[in-house]
């Protein structure tokens, strides 16, 4: 149960509920009143199976339904998380093209018919729903993170139970996706949904009747999800952590190169698991570089998230604020150089400088310390193969990004004594991943999949099936038992 009490990401309660004013009168739109309820389980009901195809129709309905309420729904998503209005609504418009792609995907997924060596037989691959997917979102993409998963595990005959960070937003996408879901004589509570502390994370991943845990969030609590998971066999999903590098050779196209880094580095204030944490830059460009990247810094516009020109807006919470000024502190302490930022703000709001900091050894702890602000430490090296070895050295392998027009070293970077993160870029920045590809990386990071390529594969259980339509038995690899 919970009320809409509080402002933007940062600032004071108001003396009066934000849906009264005027100001928020647009929060009704989404069904939203001054006291809420905080669990979704719906009205029991319907019956029999509904094919894949089907299930693609009624995501498509969902896709429709949030592509009404964009506007507002990104409204929310920037007023609840901080972030600024354009990446609300950008959001949003990734659950629903993950919605489109979702539609189609249940026209394919399916599994091959395999050669078998045994006269009269069939052997091929059956592809079931797993059950019930638990999803555990983070406060930085909270209509995202759902999304990727619920459409993808719905179109896959699964139903789904959210555990919310921001607790507005994923009950408003909650709405519009019950609602959908019971004009098609469905149950809402298909994709049930229940907000709370860490106990409730903690049950749902104790609980065996929850087949799938999705997790997406720091690398530390994790670990812990996939400890608890495992000890029951259960199956996990994780998209934790990224100390993601772009690597700026001599040949790089620098116009490319500055506005990349200030994107990936300064979007969402430093708040996305795929920010530019590491710009290394060969030796012969590194001042250069540094020079325009910090000259554009200084031009990013910082200021309300509503506000359609505001570039860079708030961190999430004070203790983000923190971490922000203790991390600096750090870096200092290791022989690093503030040449930009590195303060906080005098304003209302969790507002911190975006920051720039050279001199560090590659290897320096906190280069190596995955901080969610945004924080940039620039790194000087002289070959590729220092570059390569640097960017892997860290214990995540989430993103990672080359700026060179080097063919050969194109292709040693996708290879296999390239980059070991599970996404590789070239001459783009490390975040903004299209949803067509599978999204999640190595090590640290988790090994998981979501969206797009094969990832439907880990909401499902797969088994091999020999189907005997001849009169005969005869055994595999030649084995006679008479």
């Amino acid at each position: 149960h919970w009320r809409m009490s509080r402002g933007p990401s940062g600032t004071a309660a108001m003396s009066t509920l934000l849906i009264n004013q005027p100001k928020y009168a647009w929060l009704k739109e989404l069904g939203l009143s001054e006291d809420n309820d905080g669990v979704y389980n719906g009205n029991w009901g319907g019956k029999g199976e509904i094919p894949a195809p089907k299930r693609g129709e009624i995501v498509r309905q969902i896709g429709d339904a949030l592509r009404k309420k964009i506007k507002v729904l990104g409204s929310l998503v920037s007023l609840e998380m901080g972030k600024i209005y354009v990446e609300g609504v950008g959001e949003v418009q990734e659950y629903v093209d993950v919605c489109d792609y979702a539609v189609g995907l249940s026209r394919m997924i399916g599994g091959p018919v395999l050669p078998s060596e045994r006269p009269g037989h069939a052997l091929i691959e059956m592809w079931n729903p797993v059950g019930l997917v638990g999803i555990i979102t983070a406060f930085n993409f909270p209509v995202a993170v759902y999304g990727w998963n619920n459409a993808i595990a719905l179109i896959c005959g699964n139903v789904c139970l959210c555990w919310i960070v921001l607790i507005c937003v994923r009950a408003c996408s909650n709405r519009i996706v019950a609602e959908v879901l019971e004009q098609n004589n469905l149950p809402g509570a298909i994709c049930s949904m229940t907000c709370g502390g860490a106990d409730i994370g903690t049950a749902m991943s104790k609980d065996e009747r929850v087949d799938l845990v999705s997790f997406t969030g720091s690398t530390h609590v994790g670990k812990m999800v996939a400890m608890l998971v495992q000890e029951r066999f259960g199956r996990n999903l994780l998209e934790l952590g990224g100390n993601n590098a772009i690597i700026v050779f001599e040949d790089a196209d620098l116009n490319l190169v500055v506005p990349s880094a200030v994107f990936a580095s300064v979007g969402t204030a430093g708040q996305r698991c795929t920010t530019t944490r590491r710009l290394m830059l060969h030796g012969s460009i590194h001042d250069v570089v540094v020079e325009r990247v910090a000259k554009a810094y200084k031009q990013v516009r910082i200021g309300d998230p509503w506000d359609p020109s505001t570039m860079y807006g708030p961190l999430h919470t004070k203790q983000a604020v923190d971490q922000y000024l203790a991390a600096i502190e750090q870096a200092k302490q290791q022989g690093g150089t503030v040449v930009c930022g590195g303060k906080v703000m005098d304003r209302p709001g969790n507002y911190v400088e975006p920051t720039i900091i050279t001199g560090l050894a590659h290897d320096a702890p906190i280069v190596h310390t995955e901080t969610f602000v945004p924080i940039l430490y620039v790194l000087k090296f002289q070959t590729e193969e220092e570059a390569f070895a640097w960017n892997n050295e860290v214990k995540q392998g989430l993103s990672s990004s080359i700026f060179t027009k080097d063919m050969g070293r194109v292709f040693r970077w996708l290879g296999p004594k390239g980059s070991d993160c599970g996404i590789v870029n070239v001459n783009i920045p490390t975040s903004g991943a299209e949803i067509g590809g599978a999204f999640g990386g190595e090590k640290h990071t988790g090994g998981g999949r979501e969206s797009g390529s094969d990832s439907w594969k880990q909401y499902m259980r797969r088994s091999t099936c020999t189907i005997n339509y001849s009169k005969d038995l005869p055994l595999a690899q030649g084995i006679k038992f008479e």
